[in-house]
């Protein structure tokens, strides 16, 4: 494994990214390494000035591979660490680390990989797309996406390199969030059947939810490479009310959609009959991927891969949003989610040598 990957990715880890702050000085860093290596960057700044995500080019002509991460990681509060999560440590073959599975060893990689470009250069473009706020629903691709052709041209292949044990992942759901509000009267609880209960509005919703899914599960669209094979609806938060004795005059359910790339949130919602003064608000979306196995340029990655067959995820990522526009993109990195997220968030040493020797080769065929 090159000597700079564990440099690179004990400053990566360095950086508290936890989505929703700021990440401009991660940024700024990763600027002016990839400036030093002859990259010419473009940064795109968010709409509230705190984040912002970055476009990079190496290469002249057209086509390329373009490597994709977020640079946001999840909250550490509230897990039991041993190790201090933002400082790199190394154990038993593996770093371990706040981001070091999701997904910062894979920006290592191609950090590495970035600043060897000018002794051996590739043929084609290799291009590198950093967002912001992916843990958040995927909120900062969104506002990168559109300039992703026009400032670094249009890619034979992305890359968005969550983790997936370096196998090649062809397709994920899709996901909408939303928040359901419901007004009511209040009063009295002595006097209840006087006024509204707002909880009985959302209550009758989330009932309706249930149903919604167990008719998904008999009779919707059904693909049987996922577990489950079909579109799903899950209520996670619900709220109302201030005292018991008070009839609550609000309440609110926080509700998702993970969707099949056949069916869309729109038409699932639409089968909802809502309450009377119900109101939906959609928070947040992503699109779902479904890559094509037999593209060409999918089709001789997969083939560098030590398992080539293509497979599916349950979790959500970018991927799709490049998909959407023509791109040729699937999902593949280094790690396992099964390591992500959680307290001693960790990689292992030889995954990172194996996907940097798997992405440099690559671009070098």
């Amino acid at each position: 494994m090159p000597d700079r990957i564990k440099p690179l990715l004990e400053q990566l880890v360095a950086f508290p990214t936890i989505a929703g702050t700021p990440n401009i000085d991660l940024i700024t860093w990763v600027k002016d390494l990839l400036d030093a290596a002859g990259f010419t960057v473009t940064v795109i700044p968010a709409r509230d000035g705190t984040k912002a995500g970055l476009l990079a080019r190496f290469g002249d002509g057209d086509g390329g591979t373009l490597f994709s991460a977020h640079t946001d990681v999840v909250p550490v509060d509230g897990q039991n660490w041993t190790e201090a999560p933002f400082r790199l440590a190394e154990r038993e073959g593996r770093y371990v680390g706040r981001g070091t599975t999701d997904m910062k060893g894979f920006i290592a990689c191609v950090l590495a990989l970035a600043e060897t470009l000018r002794e051996t250069p590739p043929a084609r473009p290799v291009l590198i797309c950093l967002s912001w706020d992916e843990e958040l629903g995927c909120r900062g691709i969104p506002d990168m996406i559109d300039s992703v052709v026009p400032v670094l041209g249009r890619p034979d292949l992305c890359i968005v390199g969550e983790p997936t044990l370096m196998r090649a992942v062809l397709g994920h759901k899709g996901k909408a969030s939303y928040r359901a509000e419901f007004d009511g009267t209040p009063g009295h609880s002595a006097m209840a059947p006087y006024f509204t209960n707002a909880l009985h509005g959302a209550a009758e919703f989330i009932l309706a939810l249930r149903h919604l899914q167990e008719a998904l599960a008999q009779e919707g669209a059904r693909d049987e490479a996922f577990d489950p094979p079909y579109s799903t609806v899950h209520a996670g938060i619900a709220r109302g009310g201030v005292a018991l004795n008070i009839v609550p005059d609000h309440a609110e359910v926080l509700f998702e959609i993970r969707h099949l790339a056949s069916e869309t949130p729109d038409a699932i919602l639409s089968r909802i009959v809502l309450p009377e003064g119900a109101r939906i608000t959609r928070t947040g979306q992503y699109p779902g991927l479904s890559a094509l196995a037999d593209d060409p340029v999918v089709m001789r990655f997969s083939s560098a891969l030590p398992d080539p067959t293509p497979a599916t995820v349950a979790f959500g990522t970018e991927a799709g949003y490049f998909a959407e526009r023509g791109i040729p993109t699937i999902v593949c990195g280094p790690g396992t989610m099964k390591d992500g997220h959680q307290p001693d968030e960790s990689i292992a040493i030889d995954q990172l040598a194996r996907y940097h020797a798997l992405i440099r080769d690559w671009v070098l065929r």
